[in-house]
């Protein structure tokens, strides 16, 4: 009797950059990375901060901004803030966004455990997406970048 040994690879995809310090701080294998300088919080009265220093310490920012990039993951995470809905009813909700594309967000939004995508066994079947835990932590980070932008408007505009 002969047996067929099945390998099935997946490829692991994220947004996050491969000198990532998620990616050093998480379980994922490493990925054919190392991350030279140790992470640290910058202090303004470090004036020893060398800039490869600096640059790690910054890591998680840019993973941060990373993960929010592009026109819509905010608009869609904000859509689904209140409660679940189906895909129709996000792409109702955000003007101007093709389903194409609302596909492709809630993809990456879901890769990166902002948003979970429940199936449904119905008949045709149901999909909604939700927020995840996880990210209900990024509703004070929003509100902090609405105030921002609010000064930085009225410091450019003046209004």
């Amino acid at each position: 009797m002969q047996y067929k040994l099945i390998y099935i690879c997946y490829l692991f995809y994220s947004t996050i950059f491969k000198d990532s310090a998620i990616l050093k701080d998480s379980n994922v294998i490493n990925m054919e990375t190392e991350v030279k300088a140790p992470a640290r919080t910058h202090q303004k009265d470090d004036k020893d901060c060398r800039p490869q220093e600096c640059m790690a310490a910054l890591l998680p920012v840019r993973d941060a901004l990373e993960v929010l990039s592009g026109r819509w993951k905010l608009p869609i995470l904000i859509a689904l803030s209140d409660r679940p809905k189906r895909f129709k009813e996000i792409s109702k909700d955000i003007n101007g966004i093709t389903d194409k594309m609302l596909s492709k967000e809630l993809k990456d939004l879901e890769i990166n455990k902002l948003v979970t995508r429940t199936v449904y066994d119905t008949f045709p079947p149901t999909v909604e997406y939700s927020r995840t835990e996880h990210s209900q932590s990024l509703t004070d980070v929003i509100m902090a970048l609405k105030d921002w932008g609010t000064l930085h408007r009225k410091e450019i505009i003046g209004k």
